[in-house]
């Protein structure tokens, strides 16, 4: 799996009813058709069936993602969704976000649902918090998402974020992608010298449809 750039990742989170996400395709899918980069919208669980079945019945070149799989396979694992089970479903998965090692305690589990993923061939975005994150092997895509900036208004500057990501780049051969407060008005600086490759954004700027196009519309190489 070999996307176009610049890569545009909607992290919706726990939010959205199904309706509420169905009217939000219905905003932002026609400007992921001309968009040249690659996007993915990454709703809750319940609704990727209904999402995937809609971008196909529109043949829309979306991409779809979801925010978390277990650390388990399938098994007697009350409440969990192996990675196996999204085959055919998603192409992409969230692992080790900021969010899921502060609540859920997941720092030492992320290598194992990035190991799962692949087996199942589902490409997972590993998120890191510095470049002295260690990261699993096989990875293509990682996002640097500071946690002072994960919701809070306070990005990190795109001088500091794309030295990070030259340095990432020097690990390994891969994507890399910022998350962090990126808004329509940011965004551009940090593509601008493409050092990064795209950004991850979450719900401050994604939930409002018209928010993210604005971010889609800045978002374009010089």
């Amino acid at each position: 799996m070999s996307e176009p750039i610049p890569l545009i990742i909607a992290n919706l989170k726990a939010n959205k009813t199904w309706d509420e996400v169905s009217a939000w395709l219905d905003k932002v899918i026609p400007v992921v058709e001309t968009f040249d980069g690659t996007v993915v919208v990454c709703p809750s669980s319940p609704f990727l069936v209904s999402t995937l079945q809609k971008l196909q019945s529109l043949n829309s070149k979306f991409k779809l993602g979801c925010q978390d799989i277990s650390k388990f396979e399938q098994g007697a694992y009350t409440g969990e969704v192996a990675a196996s089970q999204l085959v055919g479903i998603c192409q992409y998965v969230i692992v080790g976000h900021s969010e899921r090692r502060q609540y859920f305690g997941e720092d030492t589990i992320a290598f194992q649902k990035a190991i799962n993923a692949k087996k199942s061939n589902i490409e997972p975005i590993y998120c890191v918090q510095s470049e002295q994150d260690q990261i699993p092997d096989n990875i293509r895509i990682v996002a640097y998402e500071p946690t002072f900036a994960i919701g809070t208004g306070n990005p990190d500057t795109p001088q500091n974020a794309q030295s990070i990501a030259e340095r990432l780049k020097t690990k390994g051969e891969y994507t890399v992608i910022y998350g962090g407060s990126v808004s329509a008005d940011n965004v551009k600086s940090y593509l601008l010298k493409e050092v990064l490759d795209g950004v991850l954004i979450g719900a401050t700027n994604s939930l409002d449809p018209q928010k993210f196009i604005e971010i889609l519309n800045s978002a374009k190489y010089q």
